[in-house]
């Protein structure tokens, strides 16, 4: 299917480069006479449509057995009689009374009385495509018949005939166009019976009890539009692979139509110049990306390469941290301890020899580090922050200094930026913001090629209306009005060679320099016109907004949008995990500030209590007061010592998964950059170089491929007053064990 989609893009595209310019509608004034569009009769307004299904009833293997044709002709004027040519035999009518006699031309004449005919009949000519199916068991043909309850491996292929074509003149030579039929086949397979079941230019569907088939192929069109399988392969087969177990299988149904082309007018597929421009853009863009999947491999390798050191650094975090936890905890149960005894001397009075108690010297010691061990803590907070902000806007966000009273409130903004909802709206309206420009860079070549289409549909109305007035004035030379003329003609009234001089006549008048400069300054003059003018800067807007909202539509602004989604949720997580980490450092800070203002307490009712008298109510010193406080603050540090551990295992823990995710990434942006460069060099550049290079011809042929689908209306045929079209069914027949 992708090939497919591939192709039709080529082909439509080159439908669409002039078509999506085209104006709609023109109000032209010549002499008095009204010109608009041309008017295009539906099935509903044609004044005889014949709609026309042809029923295909085969064998299992695609021989045909009987051709049914089912007519029906739409009598949209309500006309009495309609004249017939068709070719199928045993013709009846199914629906009405009608009947018919035959006219001297040996042409079926109804009588229709202002009704529709629904008439059935046998098809006697040759289909416009043979299908042929064939059966293989463990890669071996086999009949159909030999086939019926069999097991193995199964291959079932529909290849399609294309038998309807004309010879069109392409490049001075004489070309074989098909009939550019859409194929597509389908079948339903018990889910008991078939396992395994593969498709070649089809789809699979199955609900578990039922598996659903749908093939598709456009048999001729590869020849048509004269590329080989290298350059695109267009599928010409419908094929079906599976494992079979008792083998059966229902009737298949394969519908062939001709309605790919019949809305697009063959002489709006000269214009190619914005296809080559949309090529070009296309290349630019595929370098650029396999350049960024390089760098992005490049920059991984990098970080998996610095792995080991940062390996290294959390190791010997975590082992500080652990004895940071240790000491912590024994400092907590001393000072449990000493505030314990602090509070049984309290509840007394004691002599105590207070000159051999030198306890005030120990504590005074361990008081006078206090500063340091803040001032150190402190510098070590404001070092961790340093270090994240400088991470932080080395990854491009601008954040003010952190510092330990508003790093939350910045982290939890920042946060809150990154959320998926406002990422993706900054994205998609940066993004809109570069192709408006790169479209509004190219408004000119946009103005120029809508006002050349509109100029064409202008240059035809005049042209048309010119030529109805010569015509009116060569004929007038004969006595005739127009009407009178063309009915003389077709009553045989008017011999060929009166004809063929009234057309020289009206050609000769319309290659005149008077009717060509007259034509020239009515298309000049309307072209200046409001009405067109406006229309012209009307279509300019849409189809500049019409390429806007494309290319935001694309595969590359939807990656950049993807993209920056992504690196916003793998950066708001990990400013998410860095808050965690800060907030376990700050609390070990604030608890190792609490210890040190416990020792200090401590200290001073050591001073006390040793400069006393040795009577003393310990209950009225600062001692037991300080104690409680040193208990507090070694509590708080205990605590936050565990926190900053348990923090640092963790990141120790993560390490190794990181380490092997990198690796993964990076081994996956290998294989996307080789993926990329290979997508380019097998797919993009093969396109773009088709394109550019032989587009021309593509072109050409592919206007003869549109005429010659345009022309093929009937299985069983038209007369001159009818318009009509076809499809057909082709039902082959089922194959089961009672055979």
């Amino acid at each position: 299917m992708k090939r497919l989609i591939k192709l039709m893009s080529v082909a439509l595209c080159l439908t669409l480069v002039l078509s999506a310019s085209l104006v709609g509608v023109f109000a032209l004034s010549l002499n008095g006479i009204s010109l608009g569009d041309k008017d295009k009769a539906t099935p509903d307004e044609a004044e005889i449509f014949k709609d026309e299904t042809v029923y295909v009833m085969a064998k299992a293997d695609g021989t045909v057995d009987k051709i049914i044709v089912s007519d029906w002709i739409k009598n949209n004027k309500g006309a009495d009689t309609i004249r017939d040519l068709s070719t199928v035999g045993d013709i009846e009518n199914v629906k009405t009374d009608a009947s018919f006699t035959l006219d001297s031309d040996n042409m079926r004449v109804w009588e229709a009385n202002g009704e529709d005919l629904y008439l059935k009949g046998t098809g006697k000519q040759p289909l416009p495509v043979d299908l042929t199916v064939t059966y293989s068991l463990d890669g071996k043909v086999i009949s159909p018949e030999a086939l019926s309850g069999k097991s193995g491996k199964v291959t079932i292929r529909f290849d399609y005939t294309n038998n309807a074509y004309e010879t069109v003149k392409i490049d001075g030579k004489d070309e074989r166009i098909y009939v550019p039929f859409l194929m597509m086949s389908g079948m339903i397979l018990d889910g008991e019976k078939f396992s395994n079941v593969t498709v070649t230019n089809g789809k699979v569907i199955s609900d578990g009890d039922r598996t659903m088939l749908a093939g598709i192929a456009f048999p001729g069109l590869q020849h048509d539009l004269g590329l080989t399988r290298d350059e695109i392969d267009i599928p010409s087969y419908f094929e079906v692979n599976a494992d079979v177990t008792d083998f059966e299988l229902g009737a298949t149904v394969t519908i062939a139509a001709n309605p790919l082309t019949k809305d697009i007018d063959p002489d709006e597929l000269d214009s190619i110049d914005d296809l080559k421009a949309s090529m070009n853009t296309l290349e630019s863009a595929m370098t650029a990306l396999i350049d960024g999947s390089s760098q992005l491999y490049t920059g991984l390798d990098t970080l998996l390469e610095k792995s080991g050191t940062l390996s290294e650094g959390v190791e010997a975090l975590y082992a500080g941290a652990e004895q940071l936890s240790d000491g912590a905890a024994q400092v907590d149960d001393g000072a449990k301890e000493l505030s314990k005894g602090a509070a049984t001397l309290s509840d007394g009075t004691i002599t105590l020899d207070l000159g051999a108690l030198d306890l005030s010297s120990g504590l005074k010691t361990l008081d006078s580090n206090s500063g340091a061990l803040n001032t150190g803590s402190d510098m070590t907070f404001t070092s961790i922050l340093a270090t994240a902000q400088k991470s932080l806007k080395e990854a491009g966000l601008d954040i003010p200094n952190l510092t330990p009273e508003n790093y939350t409130t910045v982290l939890n903004t920042l946060i809150d930026s990154l959320s998926e909802e406002k990422v993706k709206a900054q994205a998609e309206a940066t993004a809109k913001e570069k192709v408006t420009a790169a479209v509004e860079a190219n408004r000119e070549t946009v103005t120029a090629g809508v006002t050349e289409a509109v100029r064409q549909n202008v240059q035809a109305e005049v042209e048309s209306g010119v030529r109805a007035q010569v015509t009116a004035k060569v004929i007038e030379t004969l006595g005739y009005t127009v009407d009178e003329y063309n009915n003389a003609v077709a009553a045989g009234m008017v011999d060929e060679a009166t004809v063929a001089q009234v057309n020289g006549a009206i050609e000769a008048q319309m290659n005149s320099d008077e009717v060509s400069a007259t034509i020239s300054s009515l298309v000049d003059q309307n072209m200046q016109s409001e009405a067109i003018r406006a229309t012209i800067a009307q279509k300019t807007e849409e189809q500049i907004q019409s390429l806007i909202d494309e290319n935001m539509q694309s595969e590359e602004v939807l990656n950049g949008i993807a993209e920056a989604l992504a690196k916003a949720k793998a950066g708001r997580e990990s400013i998410i995990a860095l808050k965690a980490q800060l907030d376990s450092y700050n609390t070990f800070n604030k608890g190792l500030k609490t210890y040190t203002d416990g020792v200090g307490s401590a200290s001073a009712g050591a001073d006390q209590l040793h400069s006393g008298t040795t009577q003393i109510k310990l209950g009225s010193s600062a001692l037991k007061d300080g104690a409680s406080a040193l208990k507090d603050g070694t509590e708080q540090l205990s605590d936050g010592a565990d926190t900053l551990k348990d923090g640092v295992l963790t990141l120790k823990n993560g390490v190794p998964a990181l380490i092997d995710g990198v690796s993964q990434l990076r081994d996956g942006s290998m294989q996307l950059s080789d993926g990329l460069q290979q997508f380019s060099d097998e797919g993009i550049s093969k396109i773009t170089s088709l394109l550019k290079n032989d587009v021309g011809n593509i072109v050409e042929r592919l206007k003869a491929t549109v005429k010659v689908a345009q022309d093929y209306k009937s299985y069983s045929g038209l007369t001159d007053q009818m318009d009509g079209e076809v499809k057909f069914i082709y039902k082959t027949e089922e194959i089961n064990n009672d055979k």
